[in-house]
């Protein structure tokens, strides 16, 4: 039994899933041949026509198609635009974000640059000491105080601050040696 076009419609609009299936056979190669002739990967153009076909499966219910050809031929046509639409937004966008970020990186020097980098590994090494050890170092090195000043102010012996001290060091060379020479070219510039 062969089906008119406005037989497939009807029974497409009750949810027919054999309908659908016999449009999709029937179009599905014509329509993928239109888009990808428009766009430059078969998988994109693939998606495009199986985007025409799950809103068309979706939309049965609502839709009053006079002729289903003409329908689904300018469906490619929109679909094939937004496509085409969408790349062009978002080589925009990226050429902005690119844009953006090469003028970041030009208009700070490789000194501020090596700094930066330092000062953040310096940071993260940091929060790696023990909590004790960390305050220590920081009375000692941030608020320079004297061994003697952390002692009377944390109410510890001056031989614990020592070791405590000796300890920090020892964590922060650890995770700063690849930053030594970054290091001392950053003191040599200031």
């Amino acid at each position: 039994m062969v089906l008119t076009e406005r037989d497939l419609l009807r029974q497409l609009g009750t949810g027919d899933r054999i309908a659908f299936e016999l449009i999709y056979e029937q179009y599905w190669e014509r329509l993928y041949r239109i888009a990808r002739e428009k766009v430059l990967y078969p998988e994109n153009a693939e998606e495009i026509v199986q985007d025409i076909f799950v809103d068309l499966w979706e939309r049965r219910k609502g839709l009053a198609i006079h002729d289903l050809e003409h329908y689904l031929l300018r469906a490619v046509k929109y679909k094939v635009l937004d496509y085409v639409r969408a790349q062009i937004i978002r080589r925009q966008h990226e050429n902005t974000v690119i844009t953006t970020l090469s003028e970041q990186f030009d208009s700070e020097t490789e000194e501020e640059l090596a700094y930066r980098e330092l000062r953040d590994a310096f940071q993260t090494a940091l929060g790696d000491l023990p909590e004790k050890t960390r305050e220590i170092f920081r009375l000692s090195r941030i608020e320079q105080l004297s061994s003697r000043e952390i002692s009377d102010r944390l109410q510890i012996p001056e031989r614990t601050v020592t070791y405590h001290l000796a300890q920090g060091l020892r964590t922060l060379r650890v995770h700063l040696k690849d930053f030594v020479v970054l290091a001392l070219s950053c003191l040599l510039i200031r």
